[in-house]
């Protein structure tokens, strides 16, 4: 089974754990996902199985659509509600006013500061490793962008809001400066991942209906379209062989088809000349 499923992951379950119990659904090892969501977090989660597992490279880093839940009140050492309480702090009222100001300073690209609980290496090494060690290290900071945030409910305890951020933003981190501009601590206590990569967790299925074989398959050729453009092929010997071939495209990548079926994904590399990438037949 070559095919891509669109699983809407619900909290308490690792990605892995859902990678493993679609093992057992499909009997098959190949079994791989695109952007990992913490056990806290539920939505949308693109898994590859058989073949389309060689498409990852090609389908990660992309803008990503979350709702979440913010506390006010404390802070943990993991930035969301699982973690050991290190700050607290009086509740005090914050109009709707000024949580919307916050947010909108913070629809810009900047340098943000990961979590010590992300998998981020730091010479050679996690940082959950260095936390869970007690070690202290420099945590590098990563340029993101935030294109959006939208509030959507607010009370004397906390909010919620969506927000659209670039590729290899942390949501804990950005609440964690968020509640610096509006000074006060808070903490993440949900997180919903609605869309990447254009698909919606209305187009997600429940694993408890995908164990039941309720569910919805998506081809390869399908969800790669959704980020390049498509280019038929006429000497499909070429494109497995993996020669270099000429297309006049104005296009850095190109997903390669021959008689409709997907054969691989071509980069350019100077004027009107494209490299295979990978090879997907």
């Amino acid at each position: 089974m070559d095919t891509v499923l669109f699983v809407n992951k619900k909290p308490g379950m690792t990605s892995f754990d859902v990678c493993r119990e679609l093992r057992k659904v499909f009997g098959t090892k190949s079994i791989g996902h695109c952007g990992t969501l913490d056990p806290m977090a539920e939505g949308v989660m693109i898994v590859l199985i058989g073949k389309a597992t060689k498409i990852n490279q090609f389908i990660v880093g992309h803008d990503k659509e979350y709702i979440a839940g913010v506390e006010y009140g404390y802070m943990t050492d993991t930035l969301d509600k699982e973690g050991k309480i290190v700050k607290t702090c009086a509740l005090r009222p914050i109009s709707k006013d000024t949580i919307i100001e916050a947010l909108k300073y913070f629809e810009k690209t900047y340098y943000q500061l990961p979590p010590m609980t992300s998998a981020i290496k730091v010479n050679g090494k996690k940082l959950y490793e260095y936390q869970r060690q007690g070690i202290e290290v420099t945590i590098p900071q990563r340029e993101v962008t935030i294109y959006n945030n939208e509030l959507i409910d607010a009370d004397e305890h906390g909010f919620t809001f969506k927000t659209h951020v670039s590729s290899g933003t942390y949501v804990r981190s950005l609440v964690r400066d968020i509640m610096e501009y509006l000074d006060i601590y808070g903490s993440l206590t949900s997180l919903k991942r609605t869309e990447v990569q254009g698909v919606s967790i209305d187009e997600c299925d429940e694993l408890d209906d995908i164990k039941k074989g309720k569910y919805r398959t998506h081809d390869i050729l399908e969800v790669l379209k959704m980020s390049y453009p498509v280019y038929e092929y006429p000497n499909i010997a070429d494109i497995k062989n993996g020669k270099r071939i000429r297309i006049d495209s104005e296009h850095d990548r190109l997903v390669i088809t021959g008689h409709g079926k997907v054969l691989a994904v071509y980069e350019k590399v100077g004027d009107s000349t494209y490299r295979c990438v990978r090879g997907l037949f």
